[in-house]
């Protein structure tokens, strides 16, 4: 059907800026993957992240399968993970090796924390990925904390939180990983897809750029003529005396000539939509059918608008507002482990009543940056009405 106002695919529109730093890029004579925008991009990305290295990527899943490679699992090496994330965050560790043990996640703030983590730690334990989901920034320090020592890879999946701080440093910037998306969706995209994985580790400052581009480097000698023995040499990466095979995960030019202009307004972007959340959340305040996730300041970038029903009427206040008010919410992120594909996995089983409880209550409100003000009072008026009427 049509709605009035549906829930958007696209984060956000591009500013003229923006739309010239591609022009520009299209006319460059230079080649479009590979080359200087991709050097500036991930120059300017750590920069603002404060990450040491930045390297991108087409997608953040396919950084996600690049810090699942770089685990280097064994047989009965498991990777903690929280059920109710997106299913990028767990299946790349299960194609490198690994065996999931769901986590679950803390009902106010809908993220993992260090307590549901400790309950999942075994001998076993390889790796953990730490979603922040929804573009609130979980207690990552407390998280990597609690594992130091113990020779567990640890993976910020920071897909949706972008700008997002723990007092003074950003997400995607504790672990040994930190995982960027910008998917069409997203808060900041890159023309769709994009993604970014950072480190702070110099060990993969040769690593993942081999990783990521086929296994491309230079020769280790000095060469008298530059096309001998060929323009450039393909080897084997290896990390601790073990090979792992490289893939093709580069993003073009373009994407990225744009990225480095979007970086200059990020910030602006999460202010924006954090003011709007909070102005939906406080007109909310005179119903406590639905229970919101109230921050205000840069520890959510409320890249999406959530809420918990609390009345038990969550699927009549969807139909509602879809066919009588015409406004498309949403549920989101269904339990993994309720998949077809993890159940036919053998990952059926999870404790993680917090995880089920939320996602069987839950709303997700159209929150595009591109919505205007008449269109988020609309949804507001909406909103109460079918409240009322329920």
């Amino acid at each position: 059907m049509n709605f009035k106002i549906p829930f958007s695919g696209r984060g956000h529109a591009y500013v003229e800026s923006e739309i010239e730093a591609v022009i520009e890029a299209m006319h460059a004579p230079l080649s479009l993957t590979q080359s200087k925008y991709k050097d500036e991009f991930e120059k300017s990305f750590s920069d603002y992240a404060g990450s040491k290295y930045s390297f991108t990527v087409n997608t953040a899943t396919s950084a996600l399968e690049l810090s699942a490679q770089i685990c280097q699992f064994k047989n009965n090496d498991e990777v903690i993970i929280p059920s109710h994330t997106y299913t990028s965050s767990a299946y790349p560790f299960l194609k490198a090796g690994a065996k999931i043990v769901w986590a679950d996640i803390d009902l106010q703030t809908r993220v993992v924390t260090k307590e549901t983590i400790e309950a999942c730690l075994t001998k076993n334990t390889r790796a953990i990925v730490v979603p922040h989901l929804y573009g609130f920034g979980a207690q990552i320090d407390e998280i990597v904390e609690l594992v130091e020592g113990m020779n567990i890879v640890v993976v910020e999946d920071a897909a949706q939180s972008l700008g997002v701080r723990l007092d003074t440093r950003m997400t995607g910037t504790f672990a040994d990983f930190g995982v960027f998306s910008f998917h069409s969706h997203k808060n900041m995209t890159t023309l769709g897809e994009g993604g970014m994985i950072t480190t702070n580790d110099s060990k993969y400052k040769e690593l993942i750029p081999m990783l990521r581009h086929n296994g491309h480097c230079g020769f280790n000698f000095e060469r008298e003529n530059y096309w001998q023995p060929a323009m450039g040499n393909v080897d084997l990466p290896i990390l601790d005396n073990e090979p792992i095979m490289p893939s093709n995960y580069c993003l073009g030019e373009v994407e990225c000539a744009i990225g480095i202009e979007l970086l200059k307004r990020i910030d602006q972007l999460n202010d924006q939509k954090r003011e709007r959340a909070i102005y939906f959340i406080d007109a909310m305040q005179d119903f406590d059918q639905l229970e919101f996730h109230r921050v205000d300041n840069d520890r959510h970038n409320y890249h999406l608008l959530v809420a918990m029903d609390k009345s038990g009427k969550r699927d009549s206040f969807i139909r509602k507002m879809a066919f009588d008010e015409g406004i498309q919410c949403v549920v989101q992120y269904y339990p993994l482990n309720r998949y077809d594909l993890y159940q036919k996995l053998g990952y059926g089983e999870a404790n993680c009543p917090n995880a089920d409880r939320f996602f069987d209550n839950m709303i997700s409100f159209p929150f595009q940056h591109m919505l205007t003000d008449s269109e988020l009072d609309q949804i507001i008026d909406s909103t109460k009405r079918v409240l009322k009427s329920l």
